[in-house]
């Protein structure tokens, strides 16, 4: 008897134990399911949160850098910051930096694709801060032999013909009456082939850095784009056969005699933040893209 009352103790133990342990795995279960959950609502709402952060900058015309802002309604907060983009080498509709873990961070520009046949603007004026408007009276000289222009796409490892051809197209408008508008037409291609069949420029191949992005192609001579042309407004940089990464460099290719530019828009960046969670978002605001539509047809009044 003592025998069998020693069995049923060992046997209800076990089964005490047994079920501790499917109570404890099911327990942490659903405490890690409802931390992940949490976790993921908190993410969603601080995106959202730096979504509207950038929304809100947007929408303001005068790019200033907007405090710590609070929904309690949801829990979340956000905080958005403006950079110009201004300066002798830049990136042609800006981009983002990441950097990696500390304590050594390293920097990562992600940078801004221009689609092709479609084109972005490098200003050559400057725009009222509030308005946005063009300011004529402010173009910069590109005169030589002590300024320079250079444009960067592509990468070494696309290969010749496996990087996008550039279509620059420079606009220049008379200070004084009646402000005569002329526009200049300039491509460039690495590719031989595509060259020759449409009496492109050559371009330069090789490795060449600018504002964080190494670039494979550049134009050349270094003093041809936009050579003896006074009071130049804008420049409409068109990718052909791809979508491409274009940088500017207002200087000679060995990097000096540079002519800082005026501001070509704001990285704008918005950090929302919910919880334990931070989303950060970063897009670029440019001024508004001059409607001409004649420029992608090819009347031009000098080659």
């Amino acid at each position: 008897m003592q025998k069998q009352d020693g069995q049923i103790l060992l046997i209800v133990i076990l089964v005490v134990i047994i079920a501790l342990t499917i109570g404890l795995s099911l327990a942490t279960r659903s405490i890690i399911s409802l931390r992940t959950s949490t976790e993921e609502a908190e993410s969603q709402k601080a995106l959202s949160a730096a979504e509207a952060g950038i929304e809100r900058a947007i929408q303001s015309n005068t790019p200033i850098a907007i405090p710590l802002v609070n929904n309690p309604s949801n829990n979340s907060s956000y905080s958005t910051s403006f950079t110009q983009i201004q300066s002798s080498s830049f990136l042609i509709n800006g981009g983002s930096t990441t950097f990696g873990p500390s304590p050594n961070p390293t920097p990562t520009v992600i940078p801004n694709t221009i689609p092709k046949d479609e084109g972005a603007d490098v200003w050559f004026v400057g725009h009222d801060p509030i308005t946005g408007v063009p300011d004529y009276s402010t173009a910069v000289s590109m005169t030589p032999p002590n300024n320079f222009l250079n444009l960067y796409w592509g990468s070494s490892s696309d290969g010749a013909c496996g990087s996008a051809a550039i279509q620059a197209i420079v606009v220049s408008r008379d200070i004084s009456p009646p402000n005569e508008i002329k526009s200049y037409r300039y491509a460039y291609d690495s590719c031989p082939s595509r060259r020759s069949e449409n009496n492109f420029a050559q371009a330069d191949s090789g490795s060449y850095p600018v504002s964080g992005v190494t670039f494979g192609n550049r134009t050349t001579p270094q003093n041809d784009l936009a050579k003896n042309i006074n009071n130049i407004v804008f420049i409409r940089v068109i990718p052909i056969y791809k979508d491409a990464v274009i940088g500017v460099s207002a200087c000679d290719h060995a990097g000096n005699n540079c002519t800082s530019l005026p501001s070509q828009g704001y990285v704008i960046s918005s950090t929302g933040t919910s919880g334990q969670a931070n989303s950060k978002i970063t897009v670029f605001k440019g001024y508004p893209q001059t409607y001409l539509p004649y420029l992608s047809y090819g009347l031009f009044v000098a080659n």
